[in-house]
């Protein structure tokens, strides 16, 4: 799938199966980068042979080596020759690709950047009118499979803004490139594979298999392997067409959605209002519980209306104790299968909200904290470490074990235990 950095269009990594909200800012500097696919060491056959580009005129020797050993692996895949002979008779190593692919962000955003960057009034404007055009292939999608109208454009609108920006690198080419450079491999490999097989199965032809620089492809940006398992015919012309259908668009990323475990007439989420006294600790993914018992304990909606029925909720701070706080669901977690970004998943439940013509963020955002930085939640790992507070290997990246080690500092010194980094909490580990 993919996603964005910086406001700018980036790649999806392949969807994963939910672990835990990452309510970090630095999520939303790495949603959709790749750097998170599934990975494996370079091998000697095709790292080590990475030529230097030579502006991009010729193949490299290695990856024409590694583009034939390929070739023979899909043929004994069952791939026609004819396929085999369109996708690889002229394919190209992309330098850029490699590039894109081992860049590592060092400035983040905040999650509130973020938000106002992507769920902006003219992408709200022109979700709605959207929505009115497409309406028949939205509604059907809807009936067929549960989902929103709503959701599904948000989504379109998250991932190539309404189809005006879906990438223009050609799938096959970006795959065999970074499945020569070796870092990720096996993904690409396998990947690449998927992708000879929609042209096989006569789907799409190579030329118009165009997408972002990591695969992901058409208007709501699947990967090929999502496409193999999710992409729906849904306008009967025998083809499932994520570029140019828009039935096929509707179905298929709502049968995407479906299939990880969206729940019908049920919302994502809602803004709420904890209770005094809350334990911030508890605003956590593995701490689901029923609609029911979070009433009791005191949470209400910011607008006054019934909390929405949900039998595993779960509460959400994606800027910490200090900002706004959401009750969400199953049908959020189904957005997470979409990109493992809890700030993504935010902004497409916000933008359907609004395409549905509800309001945005109630409560204020806490716009005087800054993002840390990679380097400085690198620091904000090792200091953890050096004082008791195991928040696993540092690597710049906040992830469940970092949180955790965070919320065991903040109760041991008396602070709110939500496990957000910022720059006061680095100063005051350094310090101490």
């Amino acid at each position: 799938m993919k996603a964005k950095i910086n406001g700018m269009h980036q790649d999806h990594c392949p969807p994963l199966r939910f672990p835990r909200l990452v309510p970090t800012a630095l999520a939303i500097a790495l949603l959709g980068a790749c750097a998170s696919a599934p990975s494996t060491a370079p091998s000697q056959s095709s790292s080590a042979n990475l030529p230097a580009a030579a502006g991009g005129a010729a193949l490299p020797q290695g990856f024409a080596r590694w583009v034939a050993d390929f070739r023979t692996a899909a043929r004994a895949a069952g791939i026609s020759e004819a396929t085999l002979r369109s996708a690889f008779d002229n394919v190209q190593y992309l330098p850029r690709v490699i590039e894109l692919d081992r860049a590592q962000p060092e400035v983040t955003r905040t999650v509130w950047d973020y938000l106002e960057s992507t769920v902006t009034t003219q992408r709200v404007a022109a979700g709605q009118d959207k929505l009115l055009q497409l309406r028949n292939e939205a509604e059907a999608a809807a009936s067929r499979y549960g989902v929103p109208p709503s959701i599904v454009v948000a989504i379109w609108g998250m991932e190539s803004n309404y189809g005006s920006n879906y990438g223009s690198t050609p799938t096959i080419d970006a795959l065999a490139t970074l499945g020569f450079e070796g870092r990720r491999e096996d993904w690409a490999r396998s990947e690449l594979l998927a992708a000879l097989k929609i042209v096989d199965n006569g789907d799409i032809e190579r030329e118009r298999m165009i997408g972002s620089w990591a695969g992901a492809m058409g208007q709501t940006q699947f990967l090929p392997s999502s496409f193999v398992a999710y992409a729906v015919d849904a306008d009967g012309d025998g083809r499932r067409d994520i570029w140019g259908s828009m039935a096929d668009v509707m179905a298929s990323t709502a049968n995407f959605l479906s299939r990880s475990g969206w729940q019908a007439d049920k919302p994502w989420g809602v803004e709420v209002r904890l209770p005094t006294g809350f334990d911030y600790g508890r605003a956590d993914a593995t701490v689901r519980q029923p609609t029911a018992q979070w009433a009791t304990e005191g949470l209400r909606t910011v607008d006054g209306q019934p909390l929405p029925e949900f039998a595993d909720g779960t509460i959400l701070l994606p800027a910490g104790a200090r900002g706004p706080a959401f009750l969400v669901g199953s049908n959020f977690r189904a957005i997470l299968h979409y990109n493992n970004s809890t700030s993504y998943a935010l902004a497409v439940g916000l933008l359907a909200q609004r395409l549905a013509g509800g309001s945005g963020v109630q409560a204020p955002w806490p716009r005087d904290l800054a993002a840390l930085t990679r380097s400085q939640l690198l620091e904000l790992q090792t200091a953890l470490n050096q004082r008791g507070f195991a928040s696993g290997a540092p690597d710049g990246v906040m992830g469940p074990a970092t949180r955790e080690g965070l919320r065991r500092y903040q109760r041991s010194v008396g602070l709110p235990a939500d496990g957000y980094p910022s720059a006061e909490l680095l100063q005051r580990l350094q310090e101490h």
